[in-house]
C-alpha cells in the first residue's frame, strides 16, 4: 500500500553505505520504521538533512500494517522550513530533547493525529519565539504526558504536594519519598495552566529548573513503560544557561 502523510523525524541510524533507517512519527499511521536508500549521496533524490530529529516532512511510502516492518520510502521532502532550529544551538538543543523524550515514551503504531499536531504546535512556536524559552521543555513534558495518558490531576487549592507515583497533587505528603515538596509543586502546576506562549513568565531559578526537569524525568520512568535514562538534558543544561 502506497501512502502520503506527514511525519516528525525522532531518529534516524546510518544502514549500509548510502541508506538510512528512521523513526518517524507519521500523521496518518502513528510511529513506524522507514529505510531511505541511497540518501547519503551526492546525487540523491532524498537529501540526508531531512532525516535529522524533529525534521518535519512530507512522505510518500510503501506501507504495511504490521508495525515491526521496515517500510520503504519513496518520496521524502521537507513539511516546515524552520528558520531557528537549524542554527541556533539553544533552539536545536530543546528539539533534541524533544525528539529523545518522544521516541522513549510514543510506541510504535500509535495513530494520534492530535498528538502529531500537538509536536508540530510546539516545534513551531519553539522556531519562531522570540521570549526566552529556557522553560519550554518543561512545559512540553507536562502538556505531552497529558497525550499520553498520565498527566498530573489536581482537584485542590492552596500548597499541595505532588505524589510522582500516583500523578496527583495532594494537601498531604505521601507515605513514600517519591513526591514534590509544595515549593517545587507550584510552579509546576503553573506550567500545566499557562499557554505555551507564556510559559516563559514562569519564574525558576537555574537551580529550580535543573530539579523540577530531574522530577518530571522520573514522573515518566514511574509512568512510561521501558522508559530508559536521557542522554539530552545534560547538553540541554548546559545550553540553556
Amino acid at each position: 500500500m502506497l501512502i502520503h502523510t506527514r511525519g516528525i523525524v525522532f531518529r534516524s541510524l546510518k544502514y549500509g553505505e548510502t541508506s538510512v533507517i528512521a523513526d518517524i512519527f507519521t500523521e496518518e499511521k502513528g510511529l513506524r520504521s522507514f529505510i531511505g536508500g541511497g540518501v547519503r549521496t551526492a546525487k540523491a533524490r532524498m537529501p540526508y538533512g531531512l532525516f535529522q530529529p524533529m525534521m518535519v516532512v512530507d512522505m510518500i511510502a510503501y506501507f504495511r500494517e504490521e508495525d515491526a516492518h521496515l517500510n520503504r520510502l519513496r518520496e521524502l521532502r521537507a513539511a516546515e522550513v524552520f528558520s531557528g532550529i537549524p542554527f541556533d544551538i539553544r533552539r536545536g538543543a530543546v528539539a533534541m530533547f524533544m525528539a529523545e523524550i518522544c521516541r522513549k515514551s510514543i510506541h510504535p503504531g500509535e495513530e494520534n493525529p492530535e498528538l502529531f499536531e500537538f509536536l508540530l504546535q510546539t516545534l513551531r512556536r519553539l522556531d519562531s519565539a522570540t521570549e526566552p524559552i529556557a522553560n519550554l521543555h518543561l512545559h512540553f513534558l507536562l502538556q505531552l504526558s497529558g497525550h499520553l495518558g498520565f498527566q498530573p490531576q489536581n482537584e485542590l487549592e492552596g500548597e499541595v504536594f505532588f505524589d510522582l507515583k500516583e500523578g496527583v497533587f495532594e494537601s498531604v505528603p505521601p507515605l513514600h519519598s517519591l513526591y514534590l515538596e509544595p515549593q517545587q509543586a507550584m510552579p509546576l502546576l503553573e506550567l500545566m495552566h499557562i499557554p505555551l506562549e507564556n510559559c516563559h513568565e514562569v519564574q525558576l531559578t537555574r537551580a529550580e529548573r535543573k530539579s523540577l526537569l530531574n522530577a518530571l524525568l522520573q514522573f515518566y520512568q514511574l509512568h512510561v513503560p521501558g522508559f530508559s535514562e536521557m542522554n539530552t538534558p545534560d547538553i540541554l543544561e548546559m545550553v540553556l544557561e
